[in-house]
């Protein structure tokens, strides 16, 4: 089985999670774009993985076929691993996954990964659309056996197989924003990436349950986590402040039922709800200091999340970087 650098124990590595905002004049080309330069750009400062995140019927985000556009940001790079972050597994049948995330990995070997969620990623009535029950996330385990069994060796007898897929071993890791994601994980030996980007208050306590009830499988011997964190940098405090707000209208009129498109940051950020609370907001060299500082979620992957309204600002932010 090949091997990838779950074993490490160094200083935890960067990594970033995109999903192609598709910001208020602009159009998906746009954001998609925008993207691969980012992956580039990440790619160049070091940046460890670039992970893309499956979504539907939302205008303001280009990733709804995750697997295609992964296979545009792993075309338009060379070394840094990309891949889901995650698939919502029960929208999917398990050998239609396998097929292609072994077409990703037969194309870009040794340099994608697959982390699987069992939320929809949509509303209610998209979930509808998508052909998916209700219920569909009860057999979500289930789902996860079956993938890493069509990913693995082809076994004696065995009539049906992805092809490409077979073989490939494909790493998988579970995607979580509470303890059931966590305690998963940990049953099958696998990396656990939670989601303290939306879900901060679980994060401590999904972490004790991985660690404690970790099982070693054939992918993993030892417990191997990543946390999400909404993280912007900038000259100066003031100015990521304002950088962020596009994301605090953004996921304020989610959680209002409204889904636009990425706003431009404001000034009066006040009149919208906070929603978004687990944010570092620092400037240049002092998001790595906030990290090394924190022990509480101590992880071996950090995984971050946001772009700003205007892609140029990212891509000018030294305080980012890995």
């Amino acid at each position: 089985m090949p091997q990838v650098d779950f074993q490490e124990r160094r200083a935890p590595h960067f990594s970033i999670l995109d999903l192609a905002y598709v910001a208020e004049g602009a159009t998906p080309a746009d954001a998609l774009h925008n993207s691969l330069d980012l992956a580039q750009h990440a790619e160049e400062w070091g940046y460890k993985r670039f992970w893309l995140a499956e979504h539907h019927n939302a205008v303001g985000v280009a990733t709804a076929a995750t697997a295609i556009v992964i296979g545009y940001v792993a075309a338009g790079t060379t070394t840094i691993r990309v891949g889901a972050g995650g698939i919502m597994l029960p929208n999917h049948a398990p050998l239609i996954i396998a097929e292609q995330f072994g077409t990703l990995e037969a194309l870009y070997p040794g340099r994608i990964d697959l982390g699987l969620g069992r939320a929809p990623g949509t509303d209610q009535l998209t979930v509808r659309a998508l052909r998916r029950h209700e219920s569909s996330a009860e057999t979500f385990p289930r789902d996860v056996l079956e993938l890493r069994a069509f990913l693995g060796d082809l076994q004696p007898g065995q009539a049906v197989q992805a092809v490409p897929g077979t073989g490939s071993h494909v790493p998988l890791w579970i995607l979580g924003s509470g303890l059931f994601g966590a305690h998963l994980a940990a049953m099958l030996g696998l990396p656990f990436a939670f989601a303290s980007h939306f879900a901060p208050d679980a994060l401590l306590p999904a972490l004790q349950v991985y660690r404690t009830e970790f099982q070693p499988s054939e992918q993993l011997q030892v417990p191997y986590s990543m946390v999400g964190l909404n993280v912007i940098a900038a000259e100066d405090d003031e100015v990521a402040r304002r950088l962020f707000t596009s994301l605090q209208q953004f996921a304020a009129d989610i959680f209002r039922g409204t889904r636009g498109w990425l706003p431009p940051p404001i000034d009066d950020i006040e009149t919208y709800e906070p929603v978004v609370r687990w944010f570092t907001v620092h400037c240049p060299a002092r998001p790595r200091e906030r990290y090394r500082r924190d022990e509480r979620g101590r992880t071996d992957r950090r995984l971050s999340n946001f772009r700003p309204f205007s892609a140029a600002a990212f891509l000018r932010n030294p305080g980012g970087r890995s």
